[in-house]
């Protein structure tokens, strides 16, 4: 039986990528102009009625485009949510739907590339894409399945992503620790290798904190604040006063969930908030937000701060929310983010010393990290990482390819 065409693809909560085994090595498609890594996003734009992707889709919401932005889709794998139907420019249309579009025209982009057809798909997926529920878990995996089948192929299998990224490193004898942190998820997996790349997977780990986890506690900590979080709301029934509701504070800073307050519930609620602030001023931003959604544009502004402040030479990080309000800004210094972002660092270090433990491995047998994912590259997590494993070498120059070449090289097998 003939092995079928098959796509490695990493389907990432972030960013995309696309490829294939020629000679042994991976090749990895070019799936925008010059970039073989796609900005997993979506905007439906309203005229015309059509679904624009990656890097597309952000220039549509920057430029002040009339449709819906999304971002994050992965993150509402294994929810209710992601089966519920929508009205979208007119159309009823659940997140099913929307994954496999995006992944239908990866699947078209890599195949006219490459100049033959895919039927089967190799796809990563996170060793756990929720961390305590594994219900949840295992539901996500069935919804992604169904995402595949819904974009034209006819099966797919499934990789952890870390051990993809250890299938991809370079031949080097010893002991690693492949330490992923994507956008939605931190993944480990333990190996132990051959000087002439034979790979053995000794143990994986998987936790649900990711980049936009970071990001989510950021624009919580630093910008929430200034649009009200935490002011005091008249009691509109009586004296005194209570808190704003967090939850709605909470959910601009989560990118999934931005969409959903552009309903007008939401912005009802803001409208009251405002009306009955002590801080008038602040819940009016929210209200401005939220009427001229400009969720995305806040989420993008501390994104944009968090990488900033992980630059050495920026002398003055800080997130600009000039979109909201011109010269409106937060200083983010490394202390601020270190601050913030405890206890995400702190889960991360408990996760990676989870995986030793499951294998039996001391921290001084470890020879070699291995940093995959944009987010792995954080100046918290390197040091962190440094410290648990002092005399371990830090490899971190293919971060940000590593998953997708393991599928790639992976995916010429998988169906053998």
């Amino acid at each position: 039986m003939a092995t079928p065409n098959t796509l490695g693809i990493d389907f990432g909560t972030s960013n995309s990528a696309a490829g294939i085994a020629v000679n042994g090595r991976p090749w990895l498609v070019e799936l925008e102009p010059g970039q073989t890594t796609l900005p997993t996003a979506v905007f439906f734009e309203e005229q015309p009625r059509q679904m624009r992707i990656g890097a597309s889709a952000t220039q549509a919401l920057i430029a002040g485009e009339e449709g819906r932005f999304m971002r994050a889709l992965k993150s509402l794998l294994g929810t209710p949510l992601l089966r519920e139907e929508r009205r979208i420019n007119g159309e009823r249309i659940d997140f099913i739907e929307i994954i496999a579009r995006f992944l239908r025209e990866v699947k078209i982009r890599a195949e006219a590339a490459t100049y033959q057809e895919f039927t089967h798909a190799l796809s990563g997926r996170p060793v756990r894409f929720h961390s305590k529920d594994e219900a949840r878990n295992a539901q996500a995996e069935i919804d992604l399945r169904d995402c595949y089948l819904a974009a034209g192929f006819q099966d797919v299998r499934f990789m952890y992503e870390p051990e993809a990224a250890a299938r991809a490193t370079v031949p080097e004898a010893g002991i690693g620790l492949i330490v992923d942190i994507g956008g939605g998820t931190s993944d480990f997996s333990l190996f132990r290798q051959q000087g002439s790349g034979e790979t053995e997977i000794l143990a994986s780990y998987g936790l649900r904190i990711g980049g936009t986890d970071f990001d989510r506690r950021l624009s919580i900590d630093h910008v929430m604040p200034l649009l009200g979080r935490g002011s005091a709301i008249r009691n509109a029934f009586g004296l005194g006063t209570l808190p704003a509701p967090a939850r709605i504070f909470n959910d601009l800073a989560t990118w999934q969930m931005i969409p959903f307050l552009y309903a007008a519930d939401s912005r009802h609620k803001a409208r009251d908030l405002a009306n009955n602030a002590v801080e008038p001023d602040k819940l009016a931003r929210l209200v401005t937000v939220l009427e001229d959604e400009l969720g995305h544009d806040i989420a993008f502004a501390v994104e944009r701060g968090k990488i900033q402040s992980n630059q050495p030479d920026h002398l003055a990080p800080r997130i600009d929310l000039k979109e909201l309000e011109r010269g409106l800004v937060v200083p983010l210094t490394v202390e601020m983010m270190q601050s913030s972002l405890q206890t995400q660092v702190d889960e991360i270090a408990t996760g990676a010393a989870e995986t030793l433990k499951m294998a039996d491995v001391s921290a001084d047998q470890v020879d070699r990290i291995v940093l995959v994912g944009g987010s792995s590259l954080m100046t918290v997590i390197e040091q962190r990482m440094r410290q648990l494993f002092p005399d371990a070498r830090v490899q971190k120059a293919n971060a940000m390819t590593a998953v997708a070449d393991g599928l790639a090289i992976s995916a010429a097998t998988a169906f053998a």
